[in-house]
Protein backbone atom coordinates (compact mmCIF):
# COMPACT_ATOMS: atom_id res chain seq x y z
CA UNK A 1 0.00 0.00 0.00
CA UNK A 2 1.60 3.10 -1.19
CA UNK A 3 1.90 6.19 1.78
CA UNK A 4 -0.45 8.19 0.29
CA UNK A 5 -3.21 5.65 0.17
CA UNK A 6 -2.61 4.71 3.74
CA UNK A 7 -2.87 8.39 5.03
CA UNK A 8 -5.96 8.76 2.84
CA UNK A 9 -7.21 5.60 4.60
CA UNK A 10 -6.07 7.17 8.02
CA UNK A 11 -8.29 10.31 7.26
CA UNK A 12 -11.12 8.66 6.03
CA UNK A 13 -10.91 6.19 8.80
CA UNK A 14 -11.01 8.74 11.47
CA UNK A 15 -13.29 11.07 9.84
CA UNK A 16 -16.25 8.20 10.16
CA UNK A 17 -14.91 7.43 13.63
CA UNK A 18 -15.29 11.09 15.06
CA UNK A 19 -18.78 11.39 13.32
CA UNK A 20 -20.23 8.27 14.63
CA UNK A 21 -18.42 9.35 18.20
CA UNK A 22 -21.66 10.81 21.18
CA UNK A 23 -19.86 13.51 22.97
CA UNK A 24 -21.22 14.92 26.07
CA UNK A 25 -21.97 18.67 25.76
CA UNK A 26 -22.36 19.17 29.10
CA UNK A 27 -19.80 18.81 31.71
CA UNK A 28 -20.90 19.68 35.14
CA UNK A 29 -18.16 21.60 37.14
CA UNK A 30 -18.20 19.10 40.29
CA UNK A 31 -16.89 16.39 37.67
CA UNK A 32 -14.01 18.51 36.60
CA UNK A 33 -12.89 18.85 40.34
CA UNK A 34 -12.47 14.81 40.43
CA UNK A 35 -10.72 12.99 38.08
CA UNK A 36 -13.01 10.07 36.99
CA UNK A 37 -11.42 6.67 35.01
CA UNK A 38 -11.33 6.78 31.67
CA UNK A 39 -14.23 5.04 29.82
CA UNK A 40 -12.40 3.27 26.67
CA UNK A 41 -14.01 3.16 22.83
CA UNK A 42 -12.49 1.12 20.68
CA UNK A 43 -13.27 1.29 16.95
CA UNK A 44 -12.52 0.59 13.42
CA UNK A 45 -14.04 0.18 9.72
CA UNK A 46 -14.67 -2.73 7.22
CA UNK A 47 -14.81 -2.20 3.32
CA UNK A 48 -15.02 -3.85 0.28
CA UNK A 49 -12.14 -3.36 -2.21
CA UNK A 50 -13.83 -3.82 -5.51
CA UNK A 51 -10.64 -3.43 -7.56
CA UNK A 52 -8.55 -6.04 -5.41
CA UNK A 53 -6.09 -3.56 -4.77
CA UNK A 54 -5.44 -3.34 -1.24
CA UNK A 55 -6.21 0.02 -1.00
CA UNK A 56 -9.54 1.81 -0.87
CA UNK A 57 -10.83 3.61 -3.94
CA UNK A 58 -13.58 5.15 -5.93
CA UNK A 59 -15.22 2.01 -6.40
CA UNK A 60 -14.68 0.79 -2.64
CA UNK A 61 -17.66 0.42 -0.24
CA UNK A 62 -18.20 0.43 3.40
CA UNK A 63 -19.58 -2.63 4.59
CA UNK A 64 -22.02 -3.47 7.08
CA UNK A 65 -22.99 -6.59 8.75
CA UNK A 66 -19.50 -7.55 9.09
CA UNK A 67 -18.73 -9.65 12.19
CA UNK A 68 -15.28 -8.62 13.53
CA UNK A 69 -13.91 -10.00 16.76
CA UNK A 70 -12.30 -7.73 19.15
CA UNK A 71 -9.48 -8.66 21.85
CA UNK A 72 -7.60 -6.11 24.03
CA UNK A 73 -5.59 -6.35 27.32
CA UNK A 74 -5.22 -3.35 29.49
CA UNK A 75 -2.16 -2.65 32.37
CA UNK A 76 -4.66 -2.14 35.63
CA UNK A 77 -1.85 -0.59 37.75
CA UNK A 78 -2.54 -0.03 41.93
CA UNK A 79 -0.85 0.91 44.81
CA UNK A 80 0.42 -2.69 45.84
CA UNK A 81 -0.53 -4.93 42.23
CA UNK A 82 -0.13 -4.43 38.58
CA UNK A 83 -2.94 -6.49 37.05
CA UNK A 84 -3.67 -7.24 33.65
CA UNK A 85 -7.87 -6.74 32.24
CA UNK A 86 -8.76 -8.57 29.42
CA UNK A 87 -11.77 -8.38 26.85
CA UNK A 88 -12.76 -10.40 23.90
CA UNK A 89 -16.07 -10.01 22.37
CA UNK A 90 -17.58 -10.16 18.49
CA UNK A 91 -18.85 -7.05 16.98
CA UNK A 92 -20.92 -6.40 14.16
CA UNK A 93 -20.52 -3.48 11.61
CA UNK A 94 -23.15 -0.72 11.72
CA UNK A 95 -24.56 0.46 8.01
CA UNK A 96 -21.02 3.03 8.05
CA UNK A 97 -19.34 -0.33 8.22
CA UNK A 98 -17.94 0.91 11.81
CA UNK A 99 -17.37 -1.62 14.38
CA UNK A 100 -17.51 -0.37 18.35
CA UNK A 101 -16.87 -1.91 22.02
CA UNK A 102 -17.16 0.36 24.59
CA UNK A 103 -15.75 -0.37 27.60
CA UNK A 104 -16.50 1.13 30.73
CA UNK A 105 -14.23 2.87 33.59
CA UNK A 106 -11.86 0.49 35.39
CA UNK A 107 -9.76 1.46 38.47
CA UNK A 108 -5.93 1.65 37.75
CA UNK A 109 -6.21 1.44 33.80
CA UNK A 110 -4.58 4.63 32.37
CA UNK A 111 -5.11 4.86 28.70
CA UNK A 112 -3.75 8.25 27.86
CA UNK A 113 -0.50 8.31 29.91
CA UNK A 114 2.80 7.10 29.28
CA UNK A 115 2.29 4.25 31.64
CA UNK A 116 -0.17 2.92 29.30
CA UNK A 117 2.63 1.46 27.06
CA UNK A 118 0.94 -2.12 27.71
CA UNK A 119 -2.64 -1.48 26.50
CA UNK A 120 -3.22 -3.33 23.50
CA UNK A 121 -6.10 -4.15 21.22
CA UNK A 122 -6.46 -5.86 17.57
CA UNK A 123 -9.54 -6.85 15.60
CA UNK A 124 -9.86 -10.14 13.68
CA UNK A 125 -12.40 -10.33 10.55
CA UNK A 126 -14.45 -13.11 11.44
CA UNK A 127 -16.81 -12.95 8.26
CA UNK A 128 -19.67 -11.18 6.31
CA UNK A 129 -22.92 -12.34 4.52
CA UNK A 130 -22.04 -10.58 1.67
CA UNK A 131 -21.89 -12.83 -1.52
CA UNK A 132 -20.35 -10.35 -3.79
CA UNK A 133 -17.68 -9.07 -1.19
CA UNK A 134 -16.53 -12.20 0.64
CA UNK A 135 -12.86 -12.94 0.81
CA UNK A 136 -10.70 -11.76 3.31
CA UNK A 137 -8.01 -8.59 2.18
CA UNK A 138 -5.16 -10.55 1.03
CA UNK A 139 -2.58 -8.45 3.20
CA UNK A 140 -4.31 -8.77 6.02
CA UNK A 141 -7.40 -10.48 8.38
CA UNK A 142 -6.24 -8.70 12.03
CA UNK A 143 -4.89 -5.49 12.55
CA UNK A 144 -2.74 -3.92 15.53
CA UNK A 145 -4.14 -0.54 17.10
CA UNK A 146 -3.24 2.64 16.47
CA UNK A 147 -4.08 5.15 19.33
CA UNK A 148 -6.01 8.26 19.12
CA UNK A 149 -5.87 10.18 22.11
CA UNK A 150 -9.44 12.35 22.74
CA UNK A 151 -9.00 15.92 24.58
CA UNK A 152 -10.80 14.68 27.30
CA UNK A 153 -9.79 12.95 30.31
CA UNK A 154 -12.30 10.74 31.09
CA UNK A 155 -12.22 9.18 27.33
CA UNK A 156 -9.58 7.14 24.94
CA UNK A 157 -9.98 5.76 21.73
CA UNK A 158 -8.22 3.25 19.91
CA UNK A 159 -8.59 3.61 16.39
CA UNK A 160 -7.80 0.03 14.68
CA UNK A 161 -6.56 0.17 11.09
CA UNK A 162 -9.04 -0.38 8.42
CA UNK A 163 -9.83 -4.04 7.66
CA UNK A 164 -11.22 -5.17 4.05
CA UNK A 165 -13.27 -7.99 1.97
CA UNK A 166 -12.95 -8.55 -1.45
CA UNK A 167 -14.86 -9.96 -4.37
CA UNK A 168 -13.87 -13.65 -5.48
CA UNK A 169 -13.22 -11.86 -9.66
CA UNK A 170 -11.57 -8.86 -10.14
CA UNK A 171 -14.22 -6.16 -12.68
CA UNK A 172 -11.61 -5.95 -14.82
CA UNK A 173 -14.10 -3.80 -16.84
CA UNK A 174 -14.80 -1.71 -13.77
CA UNK A 175 -10.91 -1.81 -12.57
CA UNK A 176 -8.58 -2.04 -15.31
CA UNK A 177 -6.08 -4.69 -15.99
Amino acid sequence: MTTTTTVFLLVISCCFLWLCLPFPLDVEASSAAKVANPQITVMGLVYCDICSNNSFSRHSYFMPGVEVKIDCTFKAMSARTAELVSVSVNRTTNRYGVYRLEIPSVDGIECAAEKAIGNSCRASLIGTSSSSCNVPGSTRTTTDEITIKSKQANMCIYSLTALNFRPSKRNVALCGN
